[in-house]
This record gives structure tokens, sequence and C-alpha cells, in this order.
């Protein structure tokens, strides 16, 4: 009688052989194809952050809205659940479409703030983004001076060259730019200078313990004398506690942001405040 061989795993179907990938890439699909139903029936907004000043503690330097999609049930969908796959897609850039039309409407209602909204290089040549914005700039003239667009790292570097133009033909508006996640990616220093980035956002990597971190209080200092060259503001993300901060205002750091000074919120001051108005009108 002949004997059977031994099956290996790797020659057995896949979805036999790891059943927790296929409910993994199922469930993955299954986010995906909500957020799409999301965005094409507009259940998003933006969640606002604080960046605070470290030379005024307690004073707000811009707000930056980060969008939020929800599934059915009202509840927030993670972006790390479905932003890498959105992202080269064209449901990327209705993301961006919305994010930018919120951004400036609030900007618009709100003339006494100024607001940072995220975007993909990859949108830079999107019609309906580039609609979105020029109706927001024709509806209020004080809004370019306003607005700070962030462009990641990683972003940037799929197109510098575009993206060097579009921000030229933006900064004559008056649009600030910030770099977001810087070190997190591989900026050409050419690059870097040729950009002219406004701001630069100091990865929250390098930020989070660095005040008992040398390796990281190394890499954060040799980051702000880049920015300071360059004449860019520094901001340092993801700030989580109080001795991490002191370090970073210690240090020379332009701005903070994170959950230490306040989480992004779907329901900022200026709206705490109109509804408290309202109920006591």
């Amino acid at each position: 009688m002949k004997r059977r061989g031994r099956v290996k795993w790797t020659d057995v179907p896949r979805d036999e052989a790891d059943p927790l990938s296929v409910a993994l890439a199922q469930r993955d699909a299954g986010t995906l194809d909500m957020v799409r139903d999301a965005i094409a029936q507009r259940q998003v907004a933006l969640a606002f952050q604080p960046v605070m000043q470290a030379a005024q503690p307690g004073r707000v330097a811009f707000y930056e809205g980060l969008i939020r999609v929800f599934d059915p049930g009202g509840r927030v969908i993670p972006a790390r659940d479905f932003m890498p796959a959105l992202e080269a897609s064209e449901s990327g850039r209705e993301v961006d479409v919305l994010a930018l039309g919120i951004g400036l409407q609030t900007l618009a209602e709100q003339p006494h703030i100024r607001l940072s909204v995220n975007m993909s290089a990859r949108s830079i040549g999107y019609p309906r983004w580039q609609e979105a914005l020029q109706r927001g700039l024709a509806r209020d003239a004080t809004v370019a001076e306003r607005l700070i667009l962030e462009i990641t790292e990683s972003s940037a570097m799929l197109v510098p060259e575009l993206v060097t133009q579009f921000m030229g033909d933006l900064a004559r508006r008056g649009i600030s730019f910030a770099l977001d996640d810087f070190g997190a990616g591989f900026t050409s220093f050419r690059y870097l200078r040729d950009f002219q980035f406004d701001l630069l956002k100091i990865d929250g990597q390098f930020i989070r313990g660095v005040a008992q971190n040398p390796d990281n209080q190394v890499l954060t200092r040799a980051l702000c004398m880049i920015a300071e060259q360059l004449d860019m503001f520094t901001i340092a993300e993801s700030v989580e506690r109080a001795e991490d901060a002191e370090w970073l205002v210690a240090n020379g750091i332009d701005c903070l942001q994170g959950y230490f000074y306040a989480a992004p919120t779907i329901h900022p001051p200026w709206l705490t405040a109109e509804a408290a108005a309202r109920v006591s009108a």
C-alpha cells in the first residue's frame, strides 16, 4: 500500500491554511465599503485639536482639523483602519475634498481662528479639491491667511517638483504650509530647502518620552536646528506628558500639540460657547 506523503501547510489553499488572514481581509474590505458609503453620504466631520504656543502657555496658535468618518451607528471609524488603503484611491481624494470644505466653512464662520487641514500631494491635481479651495477662498477674503495646509513628509516626496510649484502659487495668496510627521520619512534636504514650508511638525516618535530619552533629545534638537536655519516654526507632535512639554519648551520648540493639552474633539470651544450663549438667551 502506497503511503501518502505529509501535506505541507504551503500546499493548502490560503483560505484553509490561514482563516485568521481571511477573516481580517474580509473585515478590512467591509470597513472600506463602509467608509466609501460614509464618504458618499457625507457622514464625516472634523475633530479639532489645539496647537499651543510655547512662549505663551495656555494660548492657542491654531487648531488642526482631523477628519472623522462615521459608521451607520454614528461611531467613529478609526482612521488607521482605512486611510493607508484609501490614500491612493479616488475615495482618498474625496476625503481631502470633504476635509477642506469643512475647514474652509469653519474659517468663514469663525474669523478669530487659524486652522490647518491635512491633504495628500495626490490631491493637488484633483479637480474637485481645487474647486473646493477656490470656492472657499472666494467666499471670504480673510480665509487664505488663516488656512494652513498640512502635507506629510512621505506624501510630499511623491511629486516634489509639483508640490514646490503648488506651494509657491498658493503662498502668494497668503496660505501657509506645514510639513507633517517630519523625521518619519526620507525627505532630501535639498527638497526641504526648495519646498519652503512655513511650519515643521516633528514626528511623535521623537517626542514621546523625550525628557528621558537622550537619543530623541539629540534628534529633536537637530530637527529644530534645521527648521531654524530654514526659517520654519517648529511644532512637537504627540506631546503627552508634562515633563516632555517642559523639556521641549526649554529647548526652543515653538508650538506643542498633543493629548497633554487636549484631545481632538468635534465639539470645539467656539461651538460650546455658541451653544451656551443660546441657552442663556
